[in-house]
């Protein structure tokens, strides 16, 4: 009975520190990636603030430094306008003898200018033409097809407003509170229209891109809440944005990065066997059960997440002493060590490495997991962290014999946060449909910025190519890779 109840003690701290952790600690094994950025700009400001004191003061000092800045700085891309300024003596007359001087050369020095964001209007004329003799002809050129008929935003400027409020996380009142600084008076409520009527434009190619991936034979998932505007009930409710992503990138495949994002109200296991359907391969994921139903029904084989096995025993071996968790810990860390090394080679050649040097620690490691198992109380933290492990590992160890499966699904954890940043300054979705717009426009958005392609040129040109009535049949032409590829062909 003591050992029961110290046992029983010992947990209920390990509880209350997690809950501790989480109310006034991290929230991640380390610091997020912008929490970090934040404090080291603000070294780098005082740091810049005490070089500038000493250049004032030492003449010589700030030569140097200024010369160690032109010789690192680089060049400015080629595709920049240029602005030429000649700065000039006024008296071309030798100062010696007031003989006239020649040019020898001249000095060229180049610096980034910025032209704050301006509006412009654009005004289309289409002229009239009448026949003398024939008093009823009048010919007029069609007026061009426009995304808002009888509105006035260009597709360019509907696209500036979809990328400022999913890749850049400016809601709409906020963005509308930019325009009327430059005395451009747009209601919410506009932009919130312009927006609809763009997400039901791009829904062909949204679908359509997720068709691309599900033809994959693997991909990685995962899902966040979106909180939805419940107005009949006066609150919000907690609907699901689902991430499927591909990224062959890391074994040297010829298949695009590519995420996309699924609305959803709930986040039950059928609504990934919807999602899913059709889909043949392996599906890497966290260690959520709705995904071990579609590995029921259909041919999907499951990888799961060794992030999501390490995070367990970290939080226990940041709670004090802990030497089982610790010694997991370790014997984690060799395994991404080797993975380290093998990132961007050939599947077959990843496959070999992990056979001859990762299996060997996989296969230790299981046993002694469940020996440890045996010695501690099954009801504390650290056997629910075992438990975890040992019953998804078939998952765990499924990339060993895999060189294209990965060892954890952080690809699709990286492809979330851009939906959590929204989330956090817009605060909630209007409706299930925003959410739908919400995940039609940031798929788009999202997998243009995995393949390098400007959210803001690519989107302009999608809807002004559909709204010119781009065939249906040629979808594919409309997929941000391929976009990509266009541009490179008119720059070869």
């Amino acid at each position: 009975m003591l050992l029961a109840e110290r046992a029983e003690n010992e947990r209920l701290r390990q509880i209350i520190k997690e809950m501790q952790r989480h109310r006034f600690g991290r929230k991640a094994e380390s610091l997020p990636e912008d929490q970090l950025l934040l404090a080291l700009e603000e070294a780098e400001q005082v740091e810049a603030e005490g070089l500038a004191g000493d250049e004032t003061a030492d003449p010589v000092r700030r030569e140097a430094r200024a010369a160690r800045r032109r010789a690192n700085r680089g060049a400015l891309p080629a595709h920049l306008p240029r602005i030429e300024q000649v700065v000039d003596v006024e008296d071309k007359s030798c100062p010696c003898c007031r003989g006239p001087l020649h040019a020898m050369g001249e000095d060229v020095s180049e610096r980034l200018d910025v032209v704050p964001a301006q509006f412009r209007v654009l005004v289309t004329r289409r002229p009239k033409y009448a026949c003398r003799a024939c008093e009823e002809v009048v010919v007029q050129a069609p007026a061009p097809a426009r995304l808002i008929e009888g509105g006035i935003p260009t597709e360019a400027t509907v696209a500036h407003v979809l990328v400022s409020k999913y890749a850049d996380h400016l809601p709409l009142y906020r963005q509308a509170q930019i325009y009327a600084r430059q005395g451009i008076r747009l209601d919410r409520s506009t932009l919130a229209d312009w927006v609809g009527k763009a997400a039901f434009l791009l829904k062909p190619v949204h679908a359509q891109l997720f068709e691309r991936l599900k033809a994959s034979d693997k991909l990685f998932a995962d899902e966040t809440t979106a909180p939805v505007l419940d107005p009949g009930r006066g609150r919000t409710k907690t609907g699901q944005i689902f991430a499927y992503a591909r990224d062959d990138r890391p074994f040297g495949g010829q298949g695009p990065p590519a995420v996309v994002y699924l609305y959803a109200p709930d986040r039950k296991g059928e609504t990934i066997v919807r999602h899913l359907g059709g889909f043949v391969g392996t599906l890497q994921v966290d260690g959520y059960a709705g995904y071990r139903v579609l590995a029921e029904r259909n041919a999907v084989r499951l990888a799961f997440c060794w992030a999501h096995v390490r995070r367990r025993f970290y939080e226990l071996a940041q709670s004090g002493p802990a030497p089982i968790a610790s010694e997991t810990l370790g014997r984690i860390a060799e395994l991404y060590r080797i993975e380290d090394e093998i990132r961007g080679r050939p599947a077959e050649e990843r496959r070999a490495v992990r056979q001859e040097k990762t299996r060997p620690l996989v296969d230790a490691l299981e046993p002694w997991l469940r020996y440890k198992l045996g010695l501690i109380s099954q009801k504390s933290k650290l056997a629910e962290a075992i438990r975890y492990a040992l019953s998804r590992w078939p998952g765990l160890t499924r990339f060993l014999d895999d060189g294209r499966v990965e060892i954890d699904s952080n690809v699709v954890e990286r492809s979330i946060r851009p939906i959590a940043l929204t989330r956090k300054n817009a605060l909630f979705a209007g409706s299930d449909g925003g959410g739908e717009h919400w995940a039609t426009i940031a798929s788009l958005v999202e997998t243009a910025k995995l393949n390098d392609v400007d959210p803001q040129a690519y989107l302009a040109e999608v809807i002004t190519l559909i709204v010119a009535g781009h065939p249906q049949s040629r979808i594919d032409d409309l997929l941000p890779w391929a976009f990509r590829e266009a541009e490179a062909g008119a720059v070869a």
